[in-house]
């Protein structure tokens, strides 16, 4: 009698302990494909026609679309620190594309490309609470493959001392200006490449003819460095498969140079027919198709996300993955791409000004989609949400504590279909391109341009909900909401530790 008591209670016990692994909550692997320069309009599930992106389509069909997101700067290395640290930009120890030129020339990039003293940006300090130190401590594996720009190779602020486990990328954003490069980093080993150092704006050499494909061999040369990289990120997926991970997909498509291996452009290239070369002006490599090898390097993007969605399904992975695509800022004016044949920025103003650079909404709106199946519904949300806001969200998303101090509020549950605290308004500063001031608030837009440029505190004001191009000024019909503007750019800009951000017309 015993002895079956005793057999029952081992069975009940191994049923309960099997019923209590079942019932065990699984922390979601997160993918964060961040594109570089990607516009708003340049996605097809944005209405863009001309350069395709059935992957990103089909993911947006698996989760919800935001269409009030934003960057948390217009340029590269500020929002990418906003979007790690949670921190806006009048709260961000990063605030501009700093390149330290105290050290030297740094703009020479042969001499970078051969000394790691010269290459990178301004780093940010090791003990800087990120949001991939958050993931660390929930017990996540993480990576960063891609573009990295917060921190120079020999300086404490490589990704390895910010929070992630591995590291394969360009450590510097001037490097990523050849896709061919001499050199890549994986963790803190510089890789030498199968390349050529050839120095961005090198011209067409004398005689050669612009509409002979052999004219342009050396722009197009061995390692690709966007391939390199999604080998790399496909290889973390696949060698963390069966632990919680966290990949920060940094892409450095579709920033230029416009450089892609011919064969992936043929399609393009059928398609557009005949193009005016493109000579390479303003620092970047020419090109015989500029359009073609633009509209390429989107699509090229969009298969490897398309890849690694079909690993993640392969892997049996896609229901306990989340994954969230968007892009760095507004796209870019020069370099050769066409952003008025495309519409880059529709249904936003176009062009040098209203875009990358700039806190109008070319600049800083961006494209971003949520996917993942069985948890996020098909849906579209105008929720108004910004960088400064994923840090939060992948925190309750983990059951992760967040630093007092972020700006920012979760949207997760937006994402779920639960009712969303929402902001009282969004706030961006940037001390480059004349220095700017921004603000939304509900539908009110409200912008200071030449803070530094020329002293100027003036505010313009915009109705977005009418004047989504920002083009009718009605600053002075409200003079109530410009004084409300004035207090909250006064209350969230604080002098920025590093000089080189200062605004002195702030009082910095």
């Amino acid at each position: 009698m015993t002895r079956n008591i005793l057999s029952l209670i081992l069975v009940l016990s191994f049923f309960s302990c099997q019923e209590a692994e079942e019932q065990k909550p699984t922390k979601p692997n997160i993918i964060f494909i961040l594109a570089d320069d990607l516009g708003f309009g340049e996605v097809g599930y944005q209405g863009q026609k001309k350069i395709k992106t059935p992957n990103i389509d089909a993911l947006s069909e698996t989760g919800m679309i935001f269409t009030n997101h934003y960057s948390g700067a217009p340029v590269c290395a500020p929002a990418r620190s906003v979007l790690l640290t949670g921190m806006h930009m009048g709260h961000s120890y990063i605030r501009g594309n700093d390149a330290m030129k105290e050290r030297g020339d740094v703009w020479d990039y042969a001499k970078a490309s051969a000394d790691p003293n010269l290459e990178g940006q301004r780093n940010l300090p090791a003990e800087t609470e990120t949001m991939s130190k958050m993931l660390q401590r929930a017990g996540y594996k993480t990576g960063i493959v891609g573009k990295w720009g917060l921190g120079a190779p020999l300086t404490e602020g490589i990704p390895n001392n910010l929070g992630f486990d591995y590291f394969y990328g360009y450590n510097c954003q001037r490097q990523a200006h050849n896709l061919y490069p001499t050199h890549l980093w994986e963790n803190k080993e510089k890789v030498m490449l199968d390349n050529d150092l050839v120095v961005p704006a090198t011209k067409l050499g004398e005689g050669d003819d612009p509409n002979d494909p052999a004219s342009y061999a050396k722009y197009e040369q061995n390692d690709y460095a966007p391939d390199l990289m999604h080998e790399k990120a496909m290889n973390f997926i696949q060698e963390n498969k069966d632990e919680p991970f966290f990949l920060y997909y940094a892409s450095p498509l579709p920033h230029v140079p416009l450089q892609i291996p011919n064969e992936d452009r043929q399609e393009y290239i059928s398609e557009f027919g005949s193009e005016e070369p493109y000579n390479g002006n303003k620092g970047y490599f020419p090109n015989q198709y500029p359009n073609a090898t633009y509209a390429a390097m989107i699509t090229k993007l969009d298969q490897q996300i398309g890849e690694i969605r079909a690993k993640i399904q392969a892997l049996g992975l896609e229901e306990n993955t989340m994954i969230i695509v968007t892009s760095d800022n507004g796209p870019t004016y020069v370099g050769g791409v066409d952003y008025e044949h495309f519409e880059s920025s529709a249904p936003f103003t176009n062009g040098f000004g209203r875009t990358k650079g700039f806190l109008y909404e070319g600049g800083i709106r961006v494209p971003m989609l949520v996917s993942w199946p069985g948890k996020i519904e098909k849906s579209t949300s105008d929720h108004i949400s910004v960088f400064y806001d994923i840090f939060p969200t992948l925190a309750e998303l983990v059951g992760a504590s967040v630093p007092e101090n972020l700006d920012g509020k979760s949207f997760l549950p937006e994402l779920m279909g639960k009712e969303q605290d929402k902001h009282d308004y969004l706030y961006w500063e940037f001390p480059e391109t004349g220095g700017q001031q921004a603000v939304r608030m509900g539908n009110w837009k409200a912008v200071r341009q030449n803070i530094v440029k020329e002293n100027n505190l003036e505010i313009e004001l915009y109705d977005l909900s009418k004047d989504i191009l920002e083009q009718n000024n009605i600053a002075a019909d409200h003079p109530d909401l410009i004084k409300k503007f004035e207090e909250i750019m006064a209350k969230e800009h604080e002098t920025p530790v590093v000089s080189t951000f200062r605004m002195p017309a702030l009082g910095d």
